[in-house]
């Protein structure tokens, strides 16, 4: 009884686990997220971040939202259990911890540019280059699986991979950014509204 209940549990784990696309299907997936990325001029959208951290037993929990205006205007608003916000703007980071600001000159590291061009890039989910990236596409049951590892050395000291789950839409749910430690963020996408009005307002820190 139990050799056969073992058998049952591993089938079901094979269910659900994550299959790789084939070409022609993983070509299908970068077009239309291209299509849908090249449509996309802004992005308001609910946000909740996971801090995954080997030494804590549970994950550091916060919510927020996002604005994007293209090209590459991004803001992150914590609004639980702190207020805290980080605008991408004119190379330049702006950061206001409740009160406190500063600044960070974005342009003057490559660094980075690169890192910032990443969460641009993320956010819209176009990151299909593959002189950048080792790319490799899976189907899974929340929709379409995407991990890319970046090529660079340098780049893969602070980020050994990025994993984003896209829907049937090609919009980006899902966002997991993997350091080389193991820990992890992950950011989960809900109320997502695209191409409404924003003003440049909205990124005034």
């Amino acid at each position: 009884m139990n050799k056969i209940l073992l058998v049952f549990l591993f089938m079901a784990s094979l269910v659900g686990a994550q299959q790789k696309m084939t070409n022609t299907e993983a070509k299908a997936l970068k077009a239309l997220v291209k299509n849908r990325a090249s449509q996309t001029k802004t992005i308001v959208s609910d946000f909740t971040q996971y801090k995954h951290l080997d030494f804590l037993s549970n994950d550091i929990v916060t919510q927020g939202k996002l604005h994007f205006k293209s090209p590459d205007f991004v803001k992150w608003a914590y609004v639980k259990p702190f207020q805290y916000s980080v605008i991408f703007k004119n190379k330049t980071l702006f950061i206001n911890n409740e009160g406190s600001k500063s600044e960070v000159d974005v342009g003057s590291s490559k660094m980075f540019t690169e890192l910032n061009n990443l969460i641009v890039k993320s956010v819209k989910g176009d990151m299909f280059d593959d002189a950048q990236f080792a790319i490799a596409y899976f189907n899974v049951e929340e929709g379409s699986l995407v991990q890319f590892e970046p090529k660079d050395p340098k780049l893969n000291e602070f980020i050994k991979s990025f994993h984003i789950v896209f829907s049937e839409k090609g919009d980006v749910e899902t966002i997991k950014m993997i350091e080389p430690s193991g820990d992890y963020t992950k950011i989960e996408f809900t109320n997502r509204v695209l191409n409404s009005t924003i003003s440049n307002a909205i990124f005034n820190n």
